[in-house]
């Protein structure tokens, strides 16, 4: 058995090999493929899954026990007839002649169709070993409704689609696995998650860490607003809060705790803040490329639309975690590196970032952003000896960035599937009526419907997902309430973040929690505490002026304040304090008062905001009255 365990892993170095050999190439094909846009869309979505299957089932073996030959040996075989089959559904499909409309009058043919079942198979199975089976699950579901939709109540019917009208469909149109989500992900996502792994490799992540600490770490609970400040900076180009939180936390956790903020505060401070960057511009992970292609708005629109609402969202966090450390009596970090220094060693890591978020903002195509951001972040390294990076470290980023977006990708095709069903069934409309009726037809109540589903979603499906599910149910029933385009998508988005700092299944904040060596609910709550934001927020845009593009400046400016407001009345009335303690009558008065900052007009919510700043200067006066006397 020793032997035979030698040799299996001697196989596993090898298909490690050719994984990380079959990623690189992967990545220049992406980049050539953005660079000459030579494939079409019916050839190169076909190419890029294929790639991405190849991938996972290279990379996430079927079996992972190398002791256990006989099982170890049977995974890889079934992982590699799953290549093979893959490749050859795949040059069916990538051959297939569009133009001889013969197949619409007389159907696929049977090698079409097995090629059709054959990936979405294989797209199952790698879902399932990199996202998770409650995607899967899910995508089972509404393919077993355009199936037997005809056998169920009038009220949720479908017509009841054949094995052929579905591939058809889903395989052999733009409309299923080769539609948006998959687009918008082979196309402009995976040229973000590059440029996030050459930051990696080249130290530029490391940089915006120092100059977070450099910034924050001397002031009151220092290492937990570094924690935030760098979450925000480098939150959006990482593409996943979790691995958001695992990169920074490695670092912040640790100095949270020697600080003295307890195990959990410091996993769920994490994980708010990494979950936060999800939401900061300029890239916000892959979801606002989604929102662009669903909505046909202008990605610079929508990158100016979150500047102020992440701003806030940050300003949330900032604060509570300062009235955490108020509360346990913590001061800032005695040394500190200072910013000049900080600097003077990276200041050459900022100008990739400002490249793009110029690029951005003056409409260039997202992808060649991607691709200039990627060729500034490794030029920039170059410039000094000290971050020079070698072959192998150019090496390993392509790798990377390939790996990084396997799950996205996958995420992202299994999520065509249900917006595919969706548009084939039209269970789409069924839904916002279901949705609208639940609701009584109130704003409020389809916000806490959809705040519901999102979380429940977010338990399984990873944010992208969610918010590609989510979406094409519920922004019809907002908008039949009168929110704009813009405001529906943006409460969508942004209520899909929630999942990853909501308890019971909160993955950001267990991934704190492991760092910390803390308990996992308990974490969750106190993320879930962290990140109100993602529930206010989303709840002034529906409610005020939030979104600035649908408002006057005036009506804009005001709702800012308003927002402000209501996180100091909810943060003080929760924390029980704001410069001092607060006394019980104080807290509830704070508590009513954001709620009718929140949901009231604009008249009442200015007497609401003068009611929580008249409060928070008597706290102030009662708290320098003390100190004057002490």
């Amino acid at each position: 058995m020793s032997q035979n365990s030698n040799l299996n892993r001697k196989l596993a170095d090898f298909l490690t090999l050719i994984a990380a050999f079959v990623a690189i190439v992967f990545s220049i094909f992406q980049l050539w493929q953005s660079l000459t846009a030579h494939l079409s869309a019916p050839v190169f979505l076909p190419l890029h899954l294929s790639w991405v299957l190849m991938l996972v089932f290279l990379a996430y073996p079927l079996c992972r026990n190398e002791d256990h030959t006989p099982k170890y040996l049977l995974g890889r075989a079934i992982d590699l007839l799953l290549m093979v089959v893959t490749c050859w559904a795949t040059w069916r499909i990538a051959q297939f002649d569009y133009d001889d409309i013969s197949f619409l009058l007389d159907g696929l043919t049977i090698e079409d169709q097995i090629a059709g079942i054959v990936v979405i198979v294989a797209l199952m199975e790698a879902t399932r070993r990199t996202v998770g089976i409650i995607m899967v699950l899910i995508a089972v579901i509404f393919l077993a409704y355009a199936l037997f939709g005809n056998a169920l109540p009038a009220n949720i019917a479908s017509k009841g689609f054949s094995v052929e009208e579905i591939i058809r469909f889903h395989i052999f149109s733009t409309n299923g696995v080769y539609g948006a989500p998959l687009a918008i992900s082979a196309g402009v996502v995976f040229i973000f998650v590059l440029f996030g792994a050459f930051l990696q490799v080249t130290g530029a992540g490391q940089f915006f860490i120092d100059m977070a600490f450099a910034v924050a770490g001397k002031y009151r609970g220092g290492p937990a607003k570094a924690s935030v400040i760098a979450s925000a900076a480098l939150g959006s180009i990482s593409g996943s809060a979790i691995a958001n939180t695992v990169t920074t936390g490695a670092l912040t956790i640790p100095m949270m705790k020697k600080l003295g903020y307890k195990a959990e505060q410091a996993a769920g401070i994490e994980a708010a803040a990494s979950t936060g960057g999800q939401i900061m511009p300029p890239v916000m992970g892959a979801g606002a490329f989604v929102m662009a292609q669903f909505t046909g708005i202008p990605y610079s629109d929508i990158l100016l639309v979150s500047i102020a609402p992440a701003i806030l969202y940050f300003m949330c966090t900032l604060l509570y975690v300062h009235l955490m450390a108020c509360k346990l009596g913590l001061e800032g970090m005695t040394v500190t590196e200072k910013m000049r220094v900080v600097l003077v060693n990276g200041w050459h890591f900022l100008v990739p970032l400002v490249l793009i978020t110029l690029l951005l903002l003056l409409s260039y195509s997202p992808v060649l952003v991607g691709v200039a951001g990627c060729v500034a972040i490794l030029a920039a390294a170059m410039l000094r000896k000290a971050t020079r990076i070698h072959w192998r470290d150019f090496f390993e980023g392509m790798k990377q960035g390939a790996l990084l977006i396997l799950p996205i990708s996958a995420a992202c095709a299994t999520a065509g599937i249900v917006v595919g069903v969706v548009g084939q069934t039209g269970i789409g409309l069924q839904f916002t009526q279901f949705l609208i009726a639940m609701s009584g037809g109130y704003l409020w109540s389809v916000l806490a419907l959809i705040a519901l589903a999102a979380v429940i979603l977010g338990m399984g499906l990873p944010v992208t997902a969610a918010y590609i599910v989510l979406s094409i149910m519920a922004v019809p029933a907002l908008m039949k309430l009168g929110v704009s385009l813009l405001a529906a998508h943006m409460i969508v988005f942004w209520l899909s973040q929630t999942s990853n700092v909501t308890p019971p299944i909160a993955l950001a904040a267990f991934a704190g929690a492991g760092i910390a060596n803390a308990s996992p609910m308990r974490s969750a709550v106190q993320a879930f505490k962290l990140a109100q934001g993602f529930f206010l927020i989303p709840a002034m845009m529906a409610f005020s002026g939030l979104i600035f593009l649908d408002e006057s400046i005036w009506h804009f400016i005001v709702s800012i304040i308003a927002t402000i407001t209501l996180f100091v009345a909810f943060a003080g009335g929760i924390e029980g304090r704001l410069v001092q303690e607060l006394t019980w009558l104080e807290r509830a008065i704070l508590l009513v008062m954001a709620l009718v900052v929140l949901f009231s007009s604009d008249i009442v919510r200015l007497v609401a905001m003068c009611v929580v700043i008249a409060i928070a200067v008597i706290n102030a006066r009662h708290h320098i009255a003390k100190v004057v006397q002490s």
